[in-house]
């Protein structure tokens, strides 16, 4: 059995809190930039820590006057902006606990998560949001009231609060405790019902004290980052808490399809997200130099940044090598750190596997993209790649404080005192994941000088007809990395091979149709039967066959004429499968497959 533990370099003082950090701003450093935020005009203004501090405290007293008590939970529904963590640290100054909801989830996911909780408060960001759960606000049993920030909530929490003397807040301080609830965020329920995961201020401190060491110089006080992952989910949360903890000066954006042109005004330092959206820089990248021409000065360049990554993980490096690396950083490399903003020494990923492939380019072409593991249940990162040690194709060593064991049957088990306590009135499901003192993740994985790889899911594990275990993660993700495939779903669950769903990316065909001489206007029902459109699915195919053996190879496939989305419900707020649900949609075109 494998086991590695990275030792502990801080305790948190129990009666520390996510608000500590910020009274002691206010008192000693009140100037101190903490946020850049976007102003009505578009440009961003620096908001210092006193302000910041200033304004929680007036919204926190609004709280308390609508009726907030200690320990009362009140949900936030609302896209990534400013106002999101303004409201998330008033709701910890009043004492209470934030509910986490994504402005995605759909009016049944928004009736359980207020009735499991017993929200007592709702902050919702539109109007449209109020709207369409306006029939579940109206049947959650214990909400009293609802406010929209687009309908100015925030004034109109100031002036219901503007009465309270800051006694009223000095005593909620004054009860705080490290062990007190911090958040709820419920899991994404890839299948069943989504679980109230419960962590602490001790949880969120102990997180941040130990990413920031195990991260180093992109958690350096006065560096920079721009927030756009939905602040619901427990990686872009710890991000703004680490923000603050650490003074990194934090940007929100929602605006997603004008992302590059933000990152290139703010100008962010670090770049944290998902691997999906690197994939998508990577083939969007890829795609543009196609479409003028250049294609095969990328895809050389590409071949450049591997082989120099690669080398120099080896130490090996010659001048050649050195050379043509210098030489596509002009023509390529350049240009691709200049779209995201220029300032930028680095990226951190989590939420799925990156890829070796996409791993090593990122790093030679001089934007090192760190991948680090961990769950909504852990608070986040549990182990890390930095810049000191780095392996590609792994997520990292443990943070301080965590020990990683391998179970017998590969299960990846956790300790460390971000790992949470339990779920929020779930005594069965707490005792299912924590035993003996160990989370049980539901992940596969093997460690290798300290180094941990993830490589499957256990409620994921295909097993086919013919007894084969087979992962499907590493063959999707490597389908997914050419540029016309937006998604794949691997199958063959009691079936006797392996097949595979594939998607088109919307954002892709359009070029593709032009090289090809095609109508713009070409429908996706004939678009997928087409000989050459087909050929390179085909290799993507062949390609991801080379990496598993031959009983682990897909052996047909179909490429469908819808996207999975979000929308839909076929993929998570972070861009994860929910293969029950794609199973049941698509059941006809899977049992296709095998007929």
């Amino acid at each position: 059995m494998q086991e590695f533990t990275a030792p502990s370099i801080t305790t948190v003082d129990e009666n520390a809190t996510t608000i500590t950090a910020l009274q002691r701003y206010r008192k000693d450093r009140p100037t101190l930039p903490l946020f850049r935020r976007r102003a009505d005009s578009g440009q961003w203004i620096t908001v210092t820590a006193g302000a910041f501090a200033d304004d929680v405290d007036a919204v926190a007293k609004g709280l308390i006057a609508a009726g907030v008590s200690r320990g009362d939970r009140v949900a936030l529904l609302s896209s990534t902006r400013f106002e999101w963590s303004l409201i998330d640290y008033a709701i910890w100054r009043a004492g209470a606990t934030t509910v986490a909801i994504y402005e995605t989830s759909s009016p049944d996911q928004v009736e359980w998560i207020l009735t499991d909780s017993g929200a007592s408060i709702l902050i919702v960001e539109t109007a449209a949001n109020r709207s369409t759960h306006q029939e579940v606000i109206a049947k959650a049993p214990e909400l009293r009231e609802t406010f929209v920030i687009d309908d100015g909530a925030i004034n109109a929490l100031r002036k219901r609060g503007a009465d309270l003397p800051d006694s009223v807040l000095d005593e909620r301080e004054s009860q705080a405790r490290a062990s007190d609830a911090a958040t709820l965020i419920y899991t994404s329920g890839t299948t069943g019902r989504p679980k109230g995961v419960v962590l602490t201020h001790e949880n969120f401190l102990a997180e941040c004290a130990a990413t920031a060491e195990a991260v180093g110089t992109g958690l350096e006080e006065g560096k920079s980052t721009l927030l756009f992952l939905p602040l619901a989910h427990v990686f872009a949360r710890v991000v703004a808490v680490g923000c603050v903890e650490n003074a990194v000066v934090l940007g929100h954006t929602n605006d997603i399809p004008n992302l590059i042109a933000d990152l290139a005004v703010f100008k962010p330092n670090y770049v944290l997200s998902v691997p999906r959206v690197f994939e998508k820089v990577y083939n969007t990248a890829e795609q543009k130099a196609i479409d003028g021409g250049k294609g095969k000065i990328f895809a050389k360049a590409v071949d450049t940044a591997i082989e120099y990554s690669r080398a120099v993980e080896s130490g090996d490096a010659g001048v050649l090598l050195k050379v043509k690396h210098a030489v596509f950083d002009k023509l390529v490399y350049g240009k691709l750190r200049a779209a995201l903003g220029g300032n930028c020494e680095g990226a951190i990923s989590g939420g799925a596997p990156l890829g070796e492939r996409l791993g090593h380019f990122f790093r030679g072409a001089g934007v090192p993209v760190y991948e680090g593991y961990g769950l909504s249940e852990t608070t986040a990162a549990v182990t890390a790649n930095n810049e000191e040690h780095s392996r590609i194709g792994s997520v990292g060593r443990p943070v301080p404080g965590v020990t990683v064991k391998i179970a017998d049957d590969g299960e990846i088990l956790l300790k460390g005192p971000m790992v949470f306590s339990g779920y929020w009135r779930n005594e069965q499901a707490t005792a299912d994941a924590i035993r003996d003192g160990w989370f049980h993740t539901g992940d596969i994985g093997r460690l290798e000088d300290g180094y941990l790889f993830i490589t499957g899911r256990k409620k994921e594990l295909i097993v086919t007809a013919g007894g084969k275990n087979v992962s499907p993660a590493q063959l999707e993700d490597t389908i997914r990395a050419h540029p016309l495939v937006s998604q794949c779903l691997v199958v063959g669950d009691q079936k006797p091979f392996i097949a595979a769903l594939v998607t088109l990316d919307p954002e892709a065909v359009p070029g593709w149709l032009e090289r090809k001489g095609l109508p713009a206007s070409t429908p996706l029902s004939e678009l997928i039967r087409n000989p050459e459109l087909r050929a390179e699915i085909d290799a993507a195919i062949a390609g991801a066959n080379k990496t598993v053996s031959k009983a682990e190879a897909i052996k047909k496939y179909e490429i469908l004429e819808t996207d999975f989305t979000i929308e839909t419900g076929e993929l998570t707020p972070t861009l994860k499968l929910k293969r029950n649900v794609i199973h049941q949609s698509y059941q006809e075109a899977i049992a296709d497959l095998y007929s």
